[in-house]
């Protein structure tokens, strides 16, 4: 029955590109038509259980089914099966006209029943993700500055490297940091942002995280970069740090409001606006969605980013707006990220052997399958990044924005994209 149900759904939604499908019993269907830029790709079912589980929540029950070799791809990879099924159904082309109250609603409250997040809640959630061994992040991401979100792409032929350096300078271009000023970092990773801004400004940094691996990495490569002088890195929540009264003349976070959680958006940014100078800036670089407010993702929530949630920008503005945080900037990086991923993706499928040999088959197709399904979802899906940049006063920026592509290409121009050795 359910697989009757899943060839049917499937017929519906694969029309360019080739799916093909080997049920248990050994019948065998095949989906779409031969596209150019379409993949094909050959998937078997090992038992009757995986069409029902798909059926019941497509990426809970495709991801545990091929964590478990429940799911095997015979032809292509998990990537091409994403992304096939993804450019089937772009965002661009799926009904339009608003929501009915009724499924918005239900999306408002699983979004504050899943994502609460809670001060208690919060450190385990980001250890669940980041304190799974700094080895696989070197793997993975740029060994410059181990930038674990969006990179910056102005143009195609860029390498991680190059694109991270460009993200990093893209933002402290739009941060306008004067000499002597003190810069707060929340959710600094393994420090690359707040060590880039201390080799390339006069000013002094404070990272913030909830992750200790993350926390002896990024003191490591700050000493190894020469600048423990100029930055500090705490295991502190955001929270606790604008109880304790002090102030910032910059606040950068990138990469971190996807793990607030809906519920706290008030909570973050009345923090930020007690943290942040009377005419200081903060940029906020998370990613969004560009519809609606929705809810996260059954296997994305169960097994890669617990409590996370991904805002839309009506969400960001209304609770920002609370707190007389002004938006002097707002920026939508749409295929940046899935540039971004398609590399990462590609750089642990090189290094499939090491990653295996630190866990194991089921996390190495867990960890491709959540790179894969997030690729999809920034190329053909609803997401993209918001780079979003706050005043509490509106002289504190120069008029115009000629001073953001100024400072980039400054930055640009005397920052040697291998500067931070790799700890």
């Amino acid at each position: 029955m359910f697989d009757r149900l899943l060839d049917s759904a499937l017929r519906k939604a694969i029309k360019k590109g080739v799916l093909e499908i080997v049920h248990p019993d050994g019948r065998e269907v095949r989906f779409g038509t031969p596209a150019p830029g379409y993949a094909k790709v050959r998937i078997r079912l090992t038992d009757k259980q995986v069409a029902r589980e798909i059926i019941a929540d497509q990426s809970l029950g495709a991801g545990e089914a091929f964590m478990d070799g429940r799911l095997i791809i015979e032809q292509g990879d998990v990537m091409g099966l994403a992304t096939l099924i993804g450019a089937n159904n772009p965002f661009e082309r799926r009904r339009k006209g608003r929501a009915g109250v009724l499924k918005s609603g239900r999306n408002a409250l699983n979004a504050r029943l899943r994502e609460a997040n809670q001060l208690a809640r919060a450190r385990s959630n980001i250890s669940h993700h980041y304190d799974i061994g700094n080895d696989l992040y070197r793997l993975m991401l740029d060994p410059s500055h181990m930038q674990y979100s969006c990179a910056y792409w102005p143009r195609d032929d860029m390498t991680l490297d190059e694109a991270q350096d460009a993200k990093l300078a893209h933002i402290a271009a739009k941060l306008d940091i004067r000499p002597g000023q003190k810069v707060l970092d929340i959710g600094c990773g393994w420090g690359g942002m707040a060590i880039y801004l201390a080799q390339n400004f006069d000013c002094h940094v404070t990272g913030i995280t909830l992750s200790t691996e993350q926390l002896a990495l990024a003191q490591e490569r700050a000493q190894a970069a020469g600048v423990a002088g100029r930055t500090e890195f705490g295991l502190i929540d955001y929270r606790k740090l604008a109880a304790s009264g002090v102030e910032f003349d910059r606040i950068v976070s990138v990469g971190m409001f996807e793990h607030v959680g809906r519920p706290q958006f008030d909570v973050f940014f009345e923090a930020v606006s007690n943290l942040l100078a009377d005419d200081g800036v903060m940029l906020l670089h998370t990613i969004g969605r560009m519809g609606q407010p929705s809810k996260t993702d059954k296997f994305t929530d169960r097994y890669i980013f617990p409590g996370g949630y991904i805002p839309a920008m009506s969400e960001m503005i209304a609770s920002s707006e609370k707190f007389r945080l002004i938006p002097a900037d707002l920026e939508t990086l749409r295929l940046h990220y899935a540039k971004t991923l398609r590399v990462w993706y590609d750089n642990c499928q090189a290094n499939r052997d090491a990653i295996v040999a630190m866990y194991d088959e089921r996390f190495f197709r867990m960890w491709t399958f959540y790179l894969s399904g997030s690729t999809a979802a920034f190329e053909t899906g609803g997401m993209c990044n918001y780079q979003v940049q706050y005043i509490r006063n509106r002289h504190a920026l120069p008029l115009t924005r000629d001073y953001i592509g100024d400072e980039e290409k400054a930055l640009l121009a005397r920052s040697p994209v291998a500067g931070i050795p790799n700890a």
